[in-house]
């Protein structure tokens, strides 16, 4: 128990001071764990065996990959067949020939050159996709295409498995238990080597044949698919009904690890089991409960297994040999960031997408460290060889996070260039001015020339311009805040101006040189949130928007109607609020100050509590009036 103890207080205090450090230096928290793991493991030696507690950490990436299933619907995992079969399959197998042919070039045997290159195919799942939620990449269409690999990875982990006994160079031998002698290709077929590498003592497969053996683990699989299906929203009911928030946390876990033991008894995946059991249950009424049940594990979980990397370091043997295993290292990522590279130009990948795709996925993965253990047993590695391709996985997982700072750069720099860029030559004129075409100027421009009036649309992503052609709708591209591009545009002719641009200090600084220029001119202008409407109204904006405060305030009247108001009064409830908020901006807007927050603007407060009083007040009247002229 002490030393339990001692452990959980050492890994817990090295994630609390190490992640918000590293995350306030910008570097992400998956480098905070990994660096927190060699200060404990290497630096101050308080961590020493780490690859039990490793297996157990692994759990997480089983958990993140019931989350992301979560998210997937069966019909957007069908979508991306194209993306698993065709740019998952092509990555795995060019990267294990490539590096393959690079081991055969050094002296290798072909049969330990073949198990190299697998092992260093698959990538890290939990280190991507952490990172990739993380920056709120997941949904970008790199963050899509470097998903997809991973999951087809994760599948491929099974056949390899199966693959490695018959690379065995030579023959060997292993001691039971008992003491009694047996073949090393023997004793790795009742080792622990299932789909994440730590298979349980029971099998339902062992002893069959082929044909057996795929019949028992189809089963399995259907029952998890039908059981998801029919049996998940009877449960969660059932559980439902005891109203107590542990039994929701205690019935996720249940079906994360229990699904994680039925794959394990047929040899597969658990964290492809799982992710098949959260797409199954993306359409449950349950899903949400289950995401809050099972995130705090998740993070736990991985935050652990990042500490577990960094703590197992093999320290001695890279003092021994520096520069080979580092340079071992780079020539992985910098094979695999070639085969990526050319596989995502072939797909067809955006340049940002592109430059994530190559840099996210260029590092080799934890499941490198079950291949590389498992092929040790088997002796299609000799033990220095083991060593340092352990060392190569760790390290080329621990310079991930570098790479993915260095995209962020690229992506910078990919933004600058796309600003400075030369803009279109603008040989029209209109009435109205729209700068900004997002989804906010779209649907403005649409309504707009629909009714028959001329615009001139300025945007400064190029991308966003192209798409609008691809529609038939013209664009320029251009900076809209440069006078010379709004000057070509019409500036001194157009009876209004729409400013939509989604940096809302451009905004600003556009509706502030468009009212210097033009006192006359009619200006709309966007705003993000309440202290934008004040610094837009003080630049000199006629008619100001804010994002989401339509869309809100019909929400509020759908509310109000399926809670006992009629459609009406609910009308009547919304056109209030509305004048109100209109006046509310107003007045407070005079109160505003830019260099002091609101909440600690003593008149700004005072005065805003005053007014939403007297909106109540208001609401009340408008509808008591209302209820008066009904009666009468």
């Amino acid at each position: 128990m002490y030393e339990f103890l001692f452990q959980a207080s050492v890994f817990l205090a090295a994630a609390v001071i190490a992640v918000p450090i590293a995350s306030r230096l910008g570097l992400g928290s998956v480098l905070g764990y990994l660096l927190a793991g060699i200060v404990i493991g290497p630096g101050l030696g308080l961590v020493a065996n780490t690859d039990d507690l490793r297996h157990f950490a692994e759990f997480g990436v089983v958990m993140m990959l019931f989350l992301i299933g979560l998210e997937l619907e069966p019909r957007a995992l069908w979508d991306m067949r194209h993306r698993l079969i065709g740019l998952g399959g092509l990555q795995i197998v060019l990267t294990t020939a490539a590096i393959m042919l690079g081991s055969i070039a050094l002296g290798l045997a072909w049969q330990t050159s073949l198990a190299i290159g697998l092992t260093l195919a698959l990538s890290s799942t939990a280190i991507v996709l952490q990172t990739l939620s993380e920056k709120g990449l997941m949904q970008t269409n790199g963050g899509r295409s470097a998903f997809s690999v991973l999951l087809t990875q994760d599948i491929a982990v099974i056949p390899m498995l199966i693959a490695l006994p018959l690379l065995a160079v030579m023959p060997s031998v292993a001691i039971n238990p008992d003491g009694s002698i047996r073949r090393a290709t023997d004793a790795a077929h009742a080792a622990d080597h299932a789909g994440d590498g730590h298979g349980a003592a029971m099998s339902l497969v062992d002893g069959l044949e082929g044909w057996q053996a795929a019949l028992v683990t189809l089963g399995i699989i259907a029952v998890i698919i039908l059981a998801g299906i029919y049996g998940a929203r009877p449960l969660f009911r059932f559980i439902h009904s005891a109203r107590l928030q542990e039994m929701f946390t205690a019935v996720a876990l249940l079906i994360v690890i229990g699904i994680a033991f039925l794959m394990t008894l047929v040899g597969l995946s658990p964290a492809l089991g799982t992710f098949l059991a959260g797409v199954v249950l993306a359409n449950s009424e349950f899903r949400h409960e289950l995401e809050s049940s099972v995130e705090p594990f998740k993070g736990l979980l991985l935050g652990l297994f990042f500490i577990t990397v960094g703590a197992g370091i093999d320290v001695e043997r890279l003092a021994e040999e520096p520069f080979l295993v580092v340079a071992l290292a780079v020539a992985v990522i910098v094979i695999k960031g070639a085969v990526l590279y050319g596989l995502g130009r072939a797909f067809g990948l955006s340049r940002r997408g592109l430059w994530l795709f190559t840099l996210g996925l260029a590092q080799a993965g934890e499941f490198g460290f079950v291949l590389v253990s498992f092929a040790l047993q088997l002796d299609v590695f000799p033990e220095p060889l083991a060593d340092r391709l352990l060392l190569v996985v760790a390290l080329s997982m621990m310079i991930t996070p570098l790479l993915f700072l260095l995209f962020d750069h690229l992506a910078r720099k990919f933004q600058e260039n796309a600003e400075t860029a030369e803009a279109d030559e603008i040989d029209e004129e209109g009435p109205v001015i729209i700068a900004g075409i997002g989804r906010f100027g779209q649907v403005v421009n649409r309504l707009v020339q629909s009714s028959g009036y001329r615009t001139v649309v300025l945007d400064h992503d190029m991308q966003t311009i192209q798409l609008m052609r691809r529609f038939g709708f013209k664009g320029f591209f251009g900076d809209p805040t440069r006078p010379e591009l709004l000057h070509a545009a019409g500036l001194g002719s157009a009876r209004v101006l729409v400013a939509a641009l989604d940096d809302h200090k451009a905004t600003t600084k556009l509706v502030a040189y468009a009212r210097r220029i033009r006192p006359d001119l009619h200006i709309v202008a966007r705003a993000r949130d309440r202290n934008h409407v004040y610094a837009l109204y003080q630049a000199g904006a006629d008619d100001i928007v804010r994002e989401m405060f339509d869309s809100s305030l019909r929400a509020g009247r759908y509310v109000l109607e399926n809670i006992g108001m009629s459609e009406y009064e609910a009308a009547i409830a919304e056109e209030t609020f509305y004048h109100h908020d209109r006046n509310t901006v107003r007045e407070l807007a005079k109160l505003w100050n830019p260099g002091v927050p609101a909440s600690e603007n003593e008149p700004y407060i005072a005065r805003a509590k005053e007014l939403e009083k007297e909106l109540e007040t208001a609401l009340f009247t408008a509808l008591d009036e209302r209820g008066k002229k009904d009666v009468a």
